[in-house]
Order: C-alpha cells, then structure tokens, then sequence
C-alpha cells in the first residue's frame, strides 16, 4: 500500500528514531549521533549509529540502515504496511485504510490468536481422564503442577480431529487451519485431521509473548512415528529465529544463558532454578539465534550431548555465538548423557559447581582436536601439533597464543619452545594471506568505492560518487533542489539513486519535508540510501555540488547523446541555469 506522503511525515515526526531503536539498542550521544552495539549482527565495539536529526540509522559493520519504519521491519521480521501500523499505534496515529490493503498483520493476528486457543484446549485436554497418561508421563519426568502451568505444557489426544473440530467451532475457517500448521490435509478428498496425535505438547512461545507453534513428544512407541514433531514453518513460525524458553529467559538476573539441544533439557534447567536456559527449535543453531541471543546476554554456556553427533553440534555452534560477539563457555557433563538426567541425579549444588568449572571455548576446542589423534604414535603426534598451531595461531591474543601454546606443547609431549616455533610460523602464514588480500584490494580503489550489498553495484563510478553527494547535500538542505532542476532522474548512472532524486524532487514541490521517512524502498535499498546519509558528513558546498552535476550530466552525456548537435543544445540548457557556472 501507498500511504499518503503527509501521513508517513506525521508517523516519523511522532516516532523519533532514537526512541524506537532506544526500545531495543542502549544508545549513548557522541556528538549529533547516538551509537549502541547492532542489533542485527553481533558485535563487541559499537559500529551501530543513530542519527536524531535525519532521522535514520546505519550500522558500519552489516550496513543495514534506514528509518523508523525499517527498523521495525527488520527486528519485527514485519512487512512495511505492518511496520507502519506498528508505529502508528505506538504514537495512536489511524492509519489511513485502502479496500484493497490486505495486510499480513491481520492474518498474523488471526494465527496468534488461533494458536493461543490451541495451546488452551492442550492444556485443558492433559487436565481431562484422556490425558491421564500423558500427565503422568510428565510428573514422572519430575515436571511438577507449577512447570506444567508455567510453561503451558498440554496433550493432543489419540484423535483425528479433535483440535480441528474445537477450532471450527471457535470460528476459524477450513483455511486458517490449513495456514496454522497444526493440521494435515487428506490427499483423497481435502479433509482435514489434527497433525499432533497422542502427544505430551509444549508450547512455542515468542519474546512478545505470542504462541507460534508447538512441539510434541509422542506418548506411545511407534517405529513409524517421530519421538518429537514440531510445527512446520508458517507465516508466524520460523525455528531458525526463535528458540524455545527465550521468552521466560530473556528476564533472568543471571549474567548468562544456557544453550541446550532440547525442551526437555530447558524445562529442566528452569524447575532447578536456572531460569536462563534456552534450546533450538529441532534445528541446528543458526546466525539468527545467535544473533537473537546477544540481545538479551553476553555469555552463553553450551551444554550439548556428549555423544559425537552433540560434539559435532556445538563444534559448529561456536563460530556463530563467538561471530555474534558472545563469549562461550562449554560444559561437558559426566555420568549422564544430558542436564535433565544430571540435575535428577546429582541436583542443582553439583550443576551449579559443573557450571563455574565449565571450560572456556578455546580449552575445549583444544581438547576437541587432541581428542582426534593417538598422541602415543609419532605421526599422529606430527598432525596434532600442525593442527594445535594452526589452531592456536588464530587467537587474536598473545597471551591466549602463550597459553594454549604451552597446554598443546604439554599433550604433545614437546617443549614449548619448539611449539612456539610452530605457532609462529602458522601465525606468520596467516597474517601473510590476510595482508595479500587486503593488498588486493587497496590496488582496485574503484572496487572499494562499490556499495557493499552487490545489488547495487555501481557501472559508472565516478557518475555514482557525484550522484551520492547531491542525494547528501539535498538531504541537508532541500532549497538545494532548486539549484538542481536541471537534473533528472534518468540522467543518473544508478536507477537507485535516480529514483531517490526523483523522490525527493517530488517531496519538495509538492511543499513536503525532504527526508528518508517518505522514500518508498525495500530494506536493503533503504540501508544503501541511508549509509550514503551518515557516511556524508561534511558542510554544505555548493560550489562542489555545481562540479557534482556537471560530472552527471557530462556522464550521462557519454552515454546517450551522440551528435554534436545534443551536445551544444545541452550546453545551453546548462548556460540558461542559475546557478550552474560553465
């Protein structure tokens, strides 16, 4: 949907930019600007700015920007009219309706709703003579009343329709049900049946608070059947990024968080009183779960099965947390295979001690290659020690290097000297390959004068950099317009950029304010538009910018006028100007 251009400037007026991200980035002033640490990927040094009087944000490090609006899109996952609604009942602005506006909020609000009524009729259904088995499953488990209250816990009964049958009469439609996940359709005649069936079910609630999904552990052993069936992937579900617990997690006094692979394990961390526990939705972890994670910690603590597959999983889980700006800590549990096992056995003091013992993600790295060679066999020992090196050479540090170094020297067997030796070398090895690349690119300065998205790569870069001033300056001063009547948007090399001058030549005849608030763009157009914004930031210059049009419009003039005729009457046109001097 279009929305009116004066409403979108009333909508970024009422909803100051350092307010909205200030919901959830802490922001300090530097100056004109704010900066707080990204919300979109994870970091240590804040590269995330917020600029009050334009209006925007811009992130230096992943170059997401843009306004208030983008903003929600990107940590709500909202599309843009369901942005602009967001905003608009923040600051109780109506947004203007459109009969032919079909917003996805509304179908979302519909899930929401239709799973939280689901998440209902478990619950009743675990409470009722057909879910006896189930509750005492549960209670077996040592999940006692207030768990199965706090965390919703319910049961799908050995029925074909029951929760379809409930949600009709609730008055949601055959397609909602369909849409929701917790139905399958019939290949034969389109009827529908319920898709969770004889199972103990656990809600998958989001940090708004909202059921999304769900997840169930079948109550009786069958070979056909999956032990755990989670909800599909729907328009309100996404289990690359959400995790399940998160929404009690996220308020824990605690300075960290637990990482586990199951529900199970979470619940069970939470009943013992480690109400910091989390775990992935039937997934491996993600980028987005890591980077969802360092919203609300700056530790986290892997508890991932000792089993292979479990090592596998928390091998690959580390760079992403550490990628996240999150420091790790791994705990390797003994005698039990998992923490709900563990806690039943040896309880929350011996966890608590397990906890503050935990080694951090290098020792356990280290240990996780040491593991893989028989150090008792010279060539095995050979390969551990051009893999520990190679390993250890990677630690920015160069304490951490001295350290780690000697521990590996110790299991190989060999003096720290000679595996100093080692580390250097594949210290050296490493910072050679990274100053080559970089050389690489300090000999291709057009290179780094690209945007850094690839989808806005620019075919005349010297046309682009002249078209990026003239969008700043304008943005600074919108009486610059005037000046630059004679420019188009079809003169500028870029379409983006074209289309932005367009936009804001628009604005300012039509006697609106020139800012980014009013641009109609994808996100990531809107994240180049804005880094163009901060990255600009020097005084007005309207002597620069006379030589930024000339230079477009010379351009431009390589392009697409061919006969010496154009070329004089353009000249012209350029004489008759004010203000641009020839």
């Amino acid at each position: 949907m279009a929305f009116p251009p004066a409403f979108l400037d009333e909508l970024a007026a009422r909803n100051p930019i350092e307010e909205v991200v200030g919901q959830y980035v802490s922001l300090k002033r530097s100056g004109a600007n704010m900066f707080g640490l990204c919300p979109f990927h994870g970091e240590k040094t804040a590269s995330f700015s917020v600029a009050p009087d334009k209006g925007i944000y811009y992130c230096f490090g992943c170059h997401k920007g843009g306004n208030a609006v983008n903003f929600m899109m990107e940590i709500e996952g909202l599309s843009y009219p369901d942005a602009v609604r967001s905003l608009a009942k923040r600051a109780g602005l109506e947004v203007p309706d459109d009969e032919q506006y079909q917003s996805k909020y509304r179908q979302q609000e519909r899930l929401w709703a239709l799973h939280k009524e689901a998440a209902r009729f478990f619950h009743a259904k675990l409470q009722a003579p057909e879910g006896a088995a189930a509750l005492q499953y549960a209670l077996g488990r040592g999940m006692p009343k207030s768990t199965i209250i706090n965390f919703g816990i319910g049961y799908a009964p050995d029925t074909w329709s029951s929760l379809v049958d409930y949600l009709r009469k609730k008055g949601y439609t055959d397609q909602e049900l369909r849409d929701s996940g917790l139905v399958t359709v019939s290949k034969k005649n389109g009827n529908l049946f319920d898709r969770f069936r004889d199972r103990l079910m656990f809600p998958i609630i989001d940090v708004r608070g909202n059921v999304i999904g769900f997840g169930g552990r079948i109550m009786k052993k069958d070979d056909n059947a999956a032990k755990y069936l989670n909800s599909p992937e729907t328009l309100i579900f996404n289990k690359r990024k959400n995790l399940f617990g998160l929404n009690v997690a996220k308020k824990t006094k605690l300075p960290y968080m637990i990482l586990v692979e199951g529900y199970m394990d979470a619940i069970a961390l939470h009943q013992y009183g480690f109400d910091c526990a989390v775990a992935s939705l039937g997934t491996s972890l993600t980028e987005e779960h890591a980077v969802l994670l360092s919203r609300y910690t700056e530790n986290v603590v892997l508890i991932y099965d000792g089993d292979e597959a479990g090592q596998r999983a928390a091998q690959r889980a580390i760079p992403m947390l550490e990628k996240a700006g999150l420091s790790i800590k791994v705990l390797q549990l003994k005698d039990a295979k998992d923490p709900d096992e563990y806690l039943k056995k040896f309880g929350a003091d011996k966890f608590q001690l397990l906890l503050n013992d935990s080694s951090n993600r290098v020792e356990y790295q280290l240990n996780a290659i040491r593991k893989k060679y028989d150090l008792g066999l010279d060539d095995q020992r050979v390969k551990f020690i051009a893999e520990a090196a190679e390993f250890v050479s990677t630690l920015t540090n160069a304490v951490q290097r001295e350290i780690y170094g000697t521990r590996a020297a110790e299991a190989a067997g060999i003096s720290f000297e000679a595996m100093k030796i080692e580390v250097n070398k594949a210290y050296k090895r490493r910072i050679a390959r990274e100053k080559k690349k970089q050389e690489r690119l300090d000999l291709a300065p057009a290179a780094n004068l690209q945007p850094k998205t690839r989808q806005f790569r620019y075919d005349n870069v010297r046309s682009a950099m002249a078209e990026e001033t003239v969008l700043s300056m304008v943005l600074k001063s919108a009486a610059l317009l005037d000046q630059t009547a004679l420019l188009k948007p079809e003169h500028f090399s870029s379409e983006l950029l074209g289309r932005v001058y367009g936009q804001f030549a628009q604005r300012h005849k039509l006697g609106l304010e020139v800012n980014l608030s009013g641009l109609e763009l994808s996100g990531d157009e809107m994240s180049h538009i804005a880094g163009i914004a901060q990255r600009q930031t020097g005084p007005i210059n309207e002597r620069a910018l006379e030589d930024c049009v000339r230079t477009i419009l010379s351009e431009y003039r390589k392009r697409h006028v061919s006969s010496e005729e154009d070329i004089m009457a353009l000249r012209e046109k350029m004489k008759e100007r004010k203000g641009i001097r020839q």
